[in-house]
């Protein structure tokens, strides 16, 4: 059961910025977002409005943090040096960085950002006051293909998921409210989940539970990002899922359309089309095929069962460390990266270690339905790492 990124895993990964860094005219990468320090690093913070700031050069790591950061950082191996600075706005956090870039010797740099987003009302100055500054995304763009190593931290992710998901279906009934059950289902998932791997969980979570269940019922599941509602579970509702574990960052995306008592004739036919939509997506996947392709796919059988003016978004996106990643099952992928400086006839295509959701969706005036699961791209096909049932029955509550 992997619960953690493996040292080896840095290690190839800093190498890979150092390559690119080797071919551009600068003297250091530098990083602002949360997400790309914590790849490169292991370290891990709640972005706010302080700024932190790693930089790399051919043979060092430093990093700028607020002063409360430092006790979660100066003991990281994988950084030599730490600066910082006291707070925002009383502190210097682009001075400070600054500094901390004259050490390094880098008068030039690339850099994710021309300076600090402006996160909870950051206003400070950017980067480009003190030092030159070329953008570049190679993190971003590291990110799409998954390791085998992190394949098995999103399926590990997955198994969890799949518990928490199993505890939302048995607590789910009529009478219930679905925030009780919702937060049932992930107290009981995460005790298992801590219970079972024990101190080899890496802490990801500040008070919460890793494994993370619940759902929308009735006409909040016409909205594709609909919210909770404060009522109970009648007989007839609509339920959309949706489970998820963090397992060191990483994690899995899994959903269901569910019905509280039999559903209807037609809640059903609309059940079947997205179960098929979904089949579609899936034997779509594969190395080589254009990211492109799959969407396109899943509108063409839409249009054919007459229901594509009830589809609200693309059929899915890549998952990892962050929820949403590029690449996007979206049929308009290709004409994004023909407008996009710097990418090539490949970044159009999916290749081993693509991970994505796989979640058309249809949206009427009573109710939506939508299932997700997440599928890998192989070297030879895929594999779907999700694994809850797609079938009626199983997603039948009486």
């Amino acid at each position: 059961m992997p619960t953690h990124v493996p040292e080896s895993e840095y290690a190839s990964r800093l190498a890979a910025v150092r390559d690119r860094l080797a071919e551009a005219d600068a003297d250091a990468g530098v990083w602002f977002g949360a997400t790309s320090i914590e790849y490169l690093t292991g370290f891990d913070h709640i972005q706010t409005e302080r700024p932190v700031v790693l930089a790399a050069t051919e043979d060092r790591v430093a990093v700028t943090v607020p002063r409360l950061e430092v006790g979660r950082v100066e003991d990281n191996e994988r950084i030599d040096a730490v600066y910082h600075y006291f707070d925002y706005p009383g502190g210097a956090p682009v001075e400070t960085v600054a500094g901390m870039l004259d050490d390094l010797d880098a008068d030039r740099v690339a850099a994710d950002a021309e300076g600090a987003p402006g996160t909870m009302g950051y206003e400070g100055p950017p980067l480009t006051e003190f030092v030159e500054v070329e953008t570049q995304s190679w993190v971003d763009r590291l990110r799409w293909a998954k390791s085998d190593a992190e394949v098995d931290l999103i399926r590990e992710s997955a198994r969890w998921a799949n518990l928490g998901h199993r505890y939302l279906a048995d607590h789910a009934e009529v009478g219930a409210h679905p925030v009780t059950v919702s937060q049932r289902a992930s107290l009981e998932a995460s005790r298992a989940m801590l219970d079972t791997l024990g101190d080899s969980y890496v802490p990801r979570t500040r008070g919460d539970g890793p494994v993370t269940a619940g759902f929308i019922s009735g006409e909040q599941t016409r909205l594709p990002h609909g919210h909770t509602a404060n009522r109970r579970l009648e007989d007839g509702d609509v339920l959309i899922t949706g489970a998820t574990a963090a397992v060191d960052g990483y994690m899995a995306e899994l959903e269901r359309t569910m019905f509280v008592g039999d559903p209807t004739d037609e809640q059903e036919h609309y059940f079947e089309v997205i179960c098929e939509a979904q089949s579609v997506a899936i034997d779509a996947l594969g190395p080589g095929v254009s990211v492109s392709y799959v969407d396109e796919a899943v509108w063409d059988y839409f249009e054919e069962q007459g229901v594509a003016d009830l589809a609200q978004h693309h059929v899915g996106h890549n998952i990892g460390l962050g929820a949403h990643e590029p690449p996007y099952l979206d049929r308009g992928w290709d004409d994004h990266c023909a407008a996009v400086d710097g990418r090539d006839e490949g970044d159009r295509e999916m290749v081993p270690g693509h991970v994505y959701t796989i979640e058309p969706g249809l949206y009427t005036d009573d109710a939506g339905y939508r299932h997700s699961d997440t599928v890998a791209v192989t070297e030879d096909g895929t594999e779907r790492l999700t694994y809850f049932p797609r079938d009626l029955a199983a997603n039948t509550i009486r």
